[in-house]
């Protein structure tokens, strides 16, 4: 099934002077426009399309692929005001509205803003400042360990809060947190807790040995490209760690310890070597 604001793979029915007509299934027969066509595409062909509707409230598809898709939240660029509200950049040559009933605070063109997109009651796609509607509970699934994918959502006293996987949200305490974030930002985490209320705490390292493994990584390729010495050790402060390296005195310490046990570096009280005599 066809759907609105969303990637489809659809066949090519047949070419006309202005393009191709796709076959929409449920949505009927679709214009592909030359100009947003890919190249050597050919009747009888499926195309991975977006689908959205035209300045004349026409159903077209598109082989650009927007900053996101229904059901999803970006961070977007307000482009322009009028009565109706605000047009946001995504990607495309018609700009996503962001009525001015969906918006939650004062909208300033050239600032970016954390929406969801979504198809109205007109069938026409939209978006909102309001998320915290779209946003439902931990999915049942989720383990201790997983992978997913985030896009932090605002700063709050405990650190930065989350959206995981378009589903639900969850925290990044700020003493855990190693680089710079920002509003917006995409970036894959890992669940460290799911408490009993169901709030879920994130990790942007991998949970358990795998952060060990990370770390060392980490460490051996610094070593590599400072010409096997790194002068830095378990004396230095967290802070020097953490600005040379992005990683926490802990994960520092027990990575360390292990690329140590593995002869893979020599340890002295002013820094870290390469042991040449096993690695390169």
């Amino acid at each position: 099934m066809a759907e609105l604001g969303k990637m489809n793979d659809l066949e090519v029915l047949r070419k006309v002077t202005i393009g191709y007509y796709l076959d929409g299934e449920n949505l009927g027969e679709i214009l592909l426009p030359n100009n947003e066509a890919d190249k050597g595409i050919k009747v009888g062909d499926k195309t991975t399309v977006f689908i959205y509707k035209d300045s004349e409230d026409r159903i077209i598809a598109t082989s650009q692929r927007p900053f996101a898709c229904v059901g999803e939240f970006a961070n977007l660029e307000v482009i322009a005001k009028d009565t109706v509200g605000a047009f946001l950049d995504w990607g495309l040559k018609k700009n996503l509205l962001l009525p001015y009933s969906e918006q939650k605070l004062m909208i300033e063109v050239g600032k970016k803003y954390l929406v969801y997109l979504y198809v109205d009651n007109s069938d026409r796609i939209a978006a909102t400042t309001k998320i915290n509607k779209f946003l439902k509970g931990p999915a049942p699934d989720f383990k201790v360990g997983d992978e997913v994918s985030i896009i932090i959502a605002k700063k709050t006293d405990l650190g930065w809060s989350a959206i995981i996987n378009n589903l639900c949200t969850g925290l990044l305490y700020e003493n855990e947190v190693y680089v710079k974030l920002s509003t917006g930002e995409k970036n894959t985490a890992y669940i460290k807790r799911i408490r009993d209320d169901g709030k879920i705490d994130l990790s942007l390292n991998k949970i358990g040995y795998d952060n060990i493994e990370d770390a060392s990584e980490i460490i051996l390729n610094l070593i590599k490209q400072k010409n096997g010495k790194l002068f830095i050790t378990d004396k230095s402060s967290p802070e020097e760690i953490k600005n040379l390296l992005g990683l926490s005195k802990k994960a520092f310490k027990k990575a360390v310890g292990k690329l140590y046990k593995e002869k893979k570096i020599i340890l002295s009280d002013k820094f870290i070597e390469l042991n040449s005599k096993i690695e390169k």
